[in-house]
């Protein structure tokens, strides 16, 4: 089952249990930025210099994908120049969550309860209801992290955007910071990948590190 890498995220974030989401405001700028890195390594978008332009509308075949993109280009044919990669995930980081939950319930991977708070405000939690993909994504991680596994594009976009949005705990709970920061990082600015993939997981690393941090000062 192939899923993106925002609902590797939301899998991530999301409390097994109780449904919950963890370290929201962090969560929802990466779920942002996943879907903008997934754009990106399928060449429907590019970022350079900070700055996100549209250079494919065609369909990825992924819902969650081409909604985005379709939003994307609406957004940034409205603008004089390109716009800043950072505006567009402060503007959706909160929809692209509800987005990427929504893919993960068609997907039969979460389901979706309805609880009150105090017996009167309603909230929605999303309990797992099949826990095989985000084991697998855990064993990936575990194995690009702690085991030293030559990454692929795509696993070290999903780490650069754990790191750069400082979800350290997410990915890997019960273990010290200080274990798994620096192979995060390593991966992150690693030299395995083509030169376009690399600057593209890079850009993509500093706006999220740049959204975390306006949102932590707010």
């Amino acid at each position: 089952m192939a899923v993106t890498l925002a609902e590797e995220i939301m899998l991530l974030s999301l409390d097994d249990e109780s449904g919950a989401v963890r370290e929201r405001q962090a969560c929802q700028s990466a779920v942002a930025g996943g879907v903008v890195l997934d754009l990106v390594l399928a060449g429907r978008v590019s970022v350079d210099q900070g700055r996100i332009t549209v250079v494919d509308t065609a369909p990825t075949g992924d819902r969650l994908l081409d909604d985005r993109l379709r939003m994307i280009d609406i957004w940034v044919a409205g603008k004089r120049k390109p716009p800043k990669v950072t505006e567009w995930l402060t503007k959706d980081s909160r929809k692209a969550v509800e987005a990427a939950v929504q893919a993960l319930r068609e997907r039969g991977l979460v389901s979706e309860e309805q609880r009150k708070v105090l017996g009167l405000f309603p909230v929605r939690r999303f309990p797992e209801a099949d826990g095989t993909v985000e084991r697998e994504l855990r064993a990936r991680l575990e194995g690009l992290v702690l085991r030293h596994v030559q990454p692929d594009d795509r696993s070290a976009g999903l780490v650069a955007l754990l790191h750069g949005a400082k979800l350290h705990r997410l990915a890997f709970p019960g273990l010290p910071r200080r274990e798994v920061i620096p192979k995060m990082r390593e991966i992150s600015e690693g030299q395995w990948a083509g030169d376009s993939v690399r600057k593209a997981i890079q850009e993509m690393q500093a706006a999220m590190a740049a959204v975390v941090l306006v949102t932590m000062q707010s």
